[in-house]
């Protein structure tokens, strides 16, 4: 099972000066591109502080020049294993156009005003969800969870205002490094890794081999 990765070109003299911005690039032609069903997503990887990892697939919600946002239950495993230990990788991986961008870095919560806003947006069914899922707990069944479920809609009707659970928020990973990956021929990629130069809000480039 393998493929030739048949590309455009990609060097350091098509790159952005800022990762963010290189990014944002990348993300807009994939998503015009109507070849991903979701082009947000990324896998959010997190460890314990003895080191343990795990992995999850979530919706990238923001992103600008201070990094990127994701919303959880922060008393789920990855919201559990943040708060002890915050260092965080990101992989969006964009395997239909050869790309993945890999990021590197720390999380720390959004401000609540931030996740308010944001919660006023979803849907009111994903809002009721919020509450109704003790997110990453045993459950006894299928069945006791759409009666939370059931149980919440009854208590908060469609239109009127859900309140924004207190467990509930974003994370704001700050980027170290992004790695921006395409596969060409022969296994020959290019990555081209941003690294923030230490103390300074600069970055260098580094290229890597395949």
């Amino acid at each position: 099972m393998r493929e030739q990765y048949r590309s455009e070109a990609f060097d350091e003299a098509g790159l952005a000066a800022d990762p963010m911005q290189q990014f944002a690039r990348w993300f807009r032609q994939v998503a015009a591109g109507g070849m991903l069903h979701e082009p947000n997503a990324m896998v959010v990887s997190t460890a314990t502080p003895e080191g343990r990892p795990s992995s999850r697939t979530v919706l990238l919600k923001m992103y600008d020049e201070r990094g990127f946002v994701f919303f959880t239950n922060y008393e789920s495993r990855k919201g559990r294993e943040l708060a002890a230990n915050p260092h965080v990788s990101l992989l969006f991986p964009w395997h239909p156009l050869a790309r993945q961008v890999i990021v590197t870095g720390t999380a720390s919560r959004v401000a609540r005003e931030e996740t308010v806003a944001y919660f006023r947006t979803r849907p009111h069914g994903s809002q009721l969800g919020a509450w109704a899922s003790d997110q990453s707990a045993v459950i006894g069944s299928r069945q006791e969870l759409s009666d939370r479920y059931e149980d919440l809609s009854a208590r908060y009707p469609e239109g009127e205002q859900v309140p924004v659970p207190p467990h509930w928020g974003g994370f704001r990973v700050v980027p170290e490094t992004i790695e921006f990956w395409q596969g060409h021929e022969n296994r020959l990629h290019d990555r081209l890794r941003y690294v923030r130069e230490a103390g300074d809000a600069a970055w260098r480039v580094e290229r890597l081999c395949p």
